[in-house]
């Protein structure tokens, strides 16, 4: 392996792939989210590709697709979320990804939600320096409200 990692543009060729990688139950538990293909599909096509305001990268990692990172604008603020495969956890990928990210997306303040209990992504925002703004309870989703707790962290 080379360890070589990179952010390329989202191809639509991509999205089958980004799609399974949030299928993975562990991966769907730490992230609080999940959507069917058809609605997967829908949001990625109608509120990331088409959209010129919405940065949108694939993460590439030793030339395989490792998952996306992109930055949205969400109830007036600049927004950054991030998806990576289970089997590239426990790499450092996240974190030395989201920093050249942040390279690129260069908004402050930059925010981030993470469910509560996704100690894991919550350390890569902390060590890219992002820091706890506050906390959710409640969310609202096109298919109505769970009580998944969301802590927002912010970078300044």
């Amino acid at each position: 392996m080379t360890d070589h990692l990179l952010l390329r543009e989202v191809i639509e060729a991509g999205l089958p792939v980004f799609y399974e990688q949030q299928l993975d139950p562990e991966a769907t538990q730490m992230a609080a989210s999940a959507r069917e293909r058809e609605e997967f599909m829908a949001h990625w096509h109608n509120h990331v590709l088409g959209n010129e305001r919405v940065i949108k990268k694939t993460i590439v990692f030793d030339g395989q697709v490792a998952g996306n990172m992109v930055s949205f604008e969400q109830f007036g603020e600049r927004e950054v979320g991030y998806w990576l495969g289970k089997e590239f956890w426990g790499q450092g990928i996240a974190r030395r990804v989201l920093a050249e990210f942040l390279n690129i997306e260069q908004t402050r303040p930059l925010y981030a939600h993470v469910a509560k209990h996704n100690i894991a992504s919550r350390r890569v925002l902390e060590k890219c320096g992002f820091v706890e703004a506050g906390l959710v309870v409640g969310t609202i989703h096109e298919d109505g409200i769970d009580d998944t707790q969301l802590m927002i962290m912010e970078l300044v």
